[in-house]
């Protein structure tokens, strides 16, 4: 069972599976078995780098959002983000679209560069996967690849609307932020990335294979964000 997380989950999700197997065993319980046999969850700190310019003169959208992370199906509000990500052959850096209510990953891309084309290359790839109707919440932080002429135009193209985090404000942007967070955390932080192709193979087996179809979240009760999308559909069809 822990295997199968690659070693990414701790007591608490670790029970909850155990309980869907059938298991009657408690959260204590199943801590002292996994310190007793040296098991435990991949958690590390490490330093921010920052990726926002907010420095430009492009146009701000409203934050239309405004912390409110409460949404009623998928592909009604999207949230976005750029980070780091450390590599020995270079940087790197992974924009990630996410869905506020099944928290799946709709679209990502790994570049080395913050570039206008990298988070649009995201933002393409999540439209063509989801096929959201028109008037979606689209909501960045204010840099200036989201801000970008190119950038409106494409989500002008979707039929989105556009909605920015106040400047400085990481809380109104908090759900990617906590993705990329979980992200460095439980793979990152725990894996050497010595060329960037090992690079985007891995953060393709994390986001598609590991994370959307496997990671349960504990606000999904305790679903990955594909089987919370799946059983939504299978309600509404």
């Amino acid at each position: 069972m822990h295997l199968d997380s690659i070693d990414r989950y701790g007591s608490p999700k670790i029970t909850s599976l155990l309980r869907k197997e059938g298991w009657k065993v408690s959260e204590r319980f199943v801590g002292k078995l996994m310190k007793e046999n040296g098991l435990r969850s991949c958690v590390t700190k490490k330093y921010r780098v920052n990726t926002t310019d907010s420095n430009h003169d492009q146009p701000i959208a409203p934050n239309l959002l405004n912390q409110n992370f409460e949404t009623t199906a998928p592909n009604k509000v999207w949230v976005t983000d750029i980070t780091y990500i450390p590599c020995r052959e270079g940087r790197m850096y992974l924009a990630s679209v996410l869905d506020l209510y099944t928290r799946k990953i709709v679209g990502w891309k790994l570049a080395d560069r913050m570039t206008t084309d990298l988070v649009l290359a995201a933002l393409d790839q999540a439209y063509e996967a989801q096929k959201p109707k028109k008037k979606l919440i689209h909501h960045s932080d204010r840099g200036s690849q989201y801000a970008s002429e190119d950038y409106r135009k494409r989500l002008k193209t979707y039929k989105m609307k556009a909605s920015m985090s106040r400047k400085g404000n990481c809380y109104d942007n908090a759900c990617i932020e906590s993705f990329h967070s979980v992200l460095k955390k439980e793979f990152v932080y725990c894996t050497k990335f010595n060329t960037k192709a090992q690079a985007q193979q891995e953060m393709f087996e994390y986001i598609e294979l590991f994370y959307n179809r496997k990671r349960i979240h504990s606000s999904l009760g305790y679903l990955s964000p594909n089987q919370f999308e799946l059983n939504y559909y299978k309600k509404v069809s």
